[in-house]
């Protein structure tokens, strides 16, 4: 009886897998191959938050997870991060789904990919559901708000992408540094401009470069993630996307390098991770991703800007100074 409602709640809750097409959305096709790439990793988000939703605990969600391609397993775990939040947020049942999930080793692994899972939930829960910033990481909270970011240009684009629509006073985290939430938000909306160009460089750049000169740092370093993460470009459009940054260079190496820093967390390190990681930030990806541990925020900071920019912009000035490509 309990399987019966946990695969009934597994349907009633998931999303379908067709919305995630690239016809469904509208989002650019740049070739067939890039094309099943990123509705390939549409699926396994798809796939990783059904296997949370229906998993009796959140530890048994691990096992259908760990059976996925390996470099499209993190993809799987942002996916479960978002249904379990979507758990945690729904009126019944226990609070603690994505707590519980990261203090198990698989999920501390990718602990990033969660966080991002959660804002996905925000933006389909009702704010009240919304979690409280005090039972999070504090540095890695923008990190939430960069999937709902994500999630709000994917399924919103025109609003988003198109309008550059940006939320006033948005209400979450709050605190002294809450006006940093539209940050947060515009590195979501660069990383879903990957998809919505459909990997092509030269289309995602043209989208970016139509938003105000203030916010392409924060949508150029989201895209430099995303490019580093998911791939689906050769090193000549790499090349091209790097050109196109101009001024914002830093920002596409300090995407890359979270990037990177959670690719190695999890030992899954493909070889477009490594290739973009060594255009863009100048080395390779287990150095990338110790410089960002190293970099990282160990205690509160003072000033105006939450340790998650403190720690975005160190990695930026370190990676001009290393020197990427053609710099």
């Amino acid at each position: 009886m309990a399987s019966s409602w946990r695969a009934l709640r597994r349907r009633i809750l998931t999303p379908d897998v067709a919305d995630t097409s690239l016809e469904k959305r509208g989002f650019h096709k740049k070739s067939p191959a890039a094309k099943e790439r990123l509705e390939t990793v549409g699926k396994t988000f798809i796939n990783g938050y059904a296997y949370a939703v229906e998993a009796r605990t959140p530890a048994d969600a691990e096992g259908p997870l760990e059976q996925l391609p390996d470099w499209l397993r993190g993809f799987a775990y942002e996916g479960a991060g978002m249904g379990l939040a979507v758990l945690d947020g729904l009126p019944f049942g226990r609070s603690d789904n994505v707590r519980r999930f990261l203090h198990r080793p698989l999920g501390d692994g990718h602990r990033y990919l969660v966080y991002v899972g959660i804002g996905w939930a925000m933006a389909r829960l009702p704010r009240f559901r919304w979690p409280k910033p005090q039972t999070l990481d504090p540095v890695l909270v923008p990190l939430v708000l960069d999937g709902y970011g994500f999630h709000q240009a994917y399924f919103h684009t025109a609003r988003y992408v198109a309008g550059q629509y940006r939320e006033p006073n948005f209400p979450w985290p709050g605190g002294p540094h809450g006006s940093y939430a539209d940050n947060a938000i515009d590195q979501g909306i660069g990383r879903a401009m990957w998809f919505v160009g459909g990997t092509d460089p030269e289309r995602v750049a043209n989208l970016i470069d139509m938003f105000p000169a203030s916010r392409r740092g924060d949508l150029y370093g989201g895209t430099g993630l995303a490019a580093t993460y998911a791939g689906g470009v050769d090193e000549q459009e790499l090349k091209t996307l790097w050109r196109r940054a101009g001024d914002y260079r830093g920002n596409v190496a300090q995407g890359c390098a979270f990037a990177a820093n959670a690719r190695v967390r999890t030992g899954i390190v493909p070889p477009h991770t490594a290739l973009a990681t060594q255009l863009f930030c100048g080395t390779t990806p287990e150095e990338a991703a110790r410089i960002a541990s190293d970099l990282r925020p160990n205690h509160p900071v003072e000033g105006d800007l939450p340790a998650y920019e403190v720690w975005r912009q160190r990695l930026a000035n370190e990676f001009v100074s290393i020197g990427g490509v053609n710099r």
